[in-house]
């Protein structure tokens, strides 16, 4: 019953525009976050198809239901995996299921189709024929790929090896999975595949997450043994993904202002074996810089707040231009630049990764050209250069993600790195020349033909030239 009452009132604010589903949904502190979200989203996909069976049927005047309560409640009846609920809710949707299953199948006859999913509006249609592989990243602090794949193989799976390309990914079927092309700890499965029951993800040897979402982590790399922050932490799966990355070595500081959000995120990440986090209820916004315990952090990973609107189950209409919340996008810009204005005033850190699921420009390109601007110590580095999806111009090293062009939800990731100093660009080597390189006499005073201090190291002839420059400027 709760789970019905809180979707229902998440339904309800997001048409007074009180906010995105995916901000809604996590600030409810419901307990089981991937049902609610998932239900929520579902529900919206189908709205207009539940409104008709529900005036069909005047179920508001027999049930005295409020629209958005009879929606959620029709939609698993349904077209989900059945109401959830027991007791008197259960008993009246029981009570009116026959009609609402007739009124269902006469939507069907009269529109000549015979799915579900035909039925929906044709901004849907689309998203539905090309429903995203179910990805699992195989957490690495508890077992390794191939002992997955060899589990899997074991229950039934046919494992088909890395995917080649990004159609390998679509064409997933079945029990058939494969590696995937660009991350080697992800596999991809046919969209119809659900782990939730499953050992493996109950033990915490595999993490139900979009290929998009791990994306920031792995572009950050932080080195075992590092300090780093994860600014915006819940729900925490790209909070394990850090601490794996790292082989639970060093520290991993994870902020969150919501406790109980915090609470749930920890029982995530004890299930993933992660050790090396420290929790902070605290918004990141406060964390002082220049605090000792942040001396050494070199690495941090921003995935502020944003619109949402990069995921898959929201992409409707909304998401044009023409019908853009403005004032909402320039206030989320707003906070998000001065989330990365603040990640950027850590005096040692190196690398800091900015991401959003959102698709709007004013959320990601926007944002990053704005604080390279205040910040001309940093620059962008060009990320996977075989990325099918790049950020929009001018920032081309910047990647976006979308269902269409990678398979994934839509997703923007940027990569600020500091500039060296002046100091380090001098004493960085100076590189040979074409020349140098093709050229096989050996240097003066090598009696045995090679060259270097003749131990049998070869040394770089940009170092040589460095040397040489230098003292003839000395007898100068």
């Amino acid at each position: 019953m709760a789970l019905y009452m809180k979707a229902a009132d998440i339904l309800d604010k997001v048409e007074q525009k009180k906010g995105a589903v995916k901000t809604l949904v996590y600030d409810s502190k419901f307990q089981n976050i991937k049902q609610l979200f998932a239900l929520v989203c579902e529900t919206q996909k189908y709205s207009s198809v539940l409104q008709e069976i529900i005036d069909s049927t005047k179920l508001l005047k027999e049930t005295k239901l409020k629209v958005n309560l009879a929606k959620v409640l029709v939609y698993d009846l349904l077209i989900g995996h059945g109401v959830k609920c027991g007791g008197s809710w259960k008993a009246m949707m029981m009570k009116h299921k026959p009609r609402l299953q007739a009124a269902l199948a006469r939507m069907k006859v009269k529109q000549k189709v015979s799915r579900n999913q035909d039925l929906l509006p044709s901004r849907f249609q689309q998203a539905e024929g090309n429903r995203l592989p179910r990805y699992v990243r195989v957490n690495t602090l508890k077992t390794t790929v191939e002992d997955v794949i060899d589990y899997l193989k074991r229950e039934g799976f046919s494992y088909q090896g890395t995917a080649r390309s990004l159609q390998d990914l679509s064409h997933l079927s079945g029990k058939a999975f494969v590696s995937d092309l660009h991350l080697q700890e992800l596999l991809a499965f046919s969209t119809r595949m659900d782990f939730h029951d499953h050992f493996l993800y109950k033990a915490g040897h595999i993490i139900l997450q979009d290929k998009a979402s791990c994306l920031p982590a792995y572009l950050l790399n932080p080195p075992a043994g590092s300090h780093v922050i994860d600014a915006c932490a819940a729900p925490g799966n790209k909070t394990s993904h850090l601490a794996a990355i790292m082989k639970n070595k060093g520290k991993l500081f994870a902020f969150d202002l919501d406790a109980k959000r915090l609470s749930t995120m920890s029982t995530l990440l004890l299930r993933a074996g992660v050790t090396c986090q420290q929790l902070a209820n605290e918004d990141f916004l406060k964390v002082d810089p220049l605090g000792p315990e942040y001396k050494d952090v070199g690495h941090i990973l921003l995935d502020p707040s944003c619109s949402g609107s990069g995921m898959v189950c929201l992409r409707n209409s909304s998401a044009e231009p023409q019908e853009r919340d403005a004032g909402r996008l320039e206030a989320l810009a707003s906070f998000q630049l001065r989330c990365l204005n603040h990640a950027l005033q850590f005096p040692s850190v190196q690398r800091v990764v900015y991401s959003t699921c959102s698709i709007h420009t004013e959320e990601n390109e926007d944002v990053v050209s704005a604080c390279l601007q205040q910040n001309p110590g940093f620059r962008l580095v060009n990320l996977l250069p075989e990325w099918p999806e790049r950020g929009h111009a001018p920032l081309p090293q910047c990647l976006r993600a979308s269902t269409a062009e990678t398979l994934t939800h839509g997703f923007f990731v940027a990569l600020l790195e500091r500039r060296p100093s002046e100091n380090e660009e001098e004493n960085r080597p100076i590189p040979p020349t074409v020349e140098e390189l093709a050229s096989d006499e050996p240097s003066a005073g090598d009696a045995d033909g090679e060259r270097g201090s003749g131990k049998g190291e070869v040394e770089n002839p940009g170092v040589k030239r460095k040397r040489k420059h230098k003292k003839k400027h000395k007898k100068e």
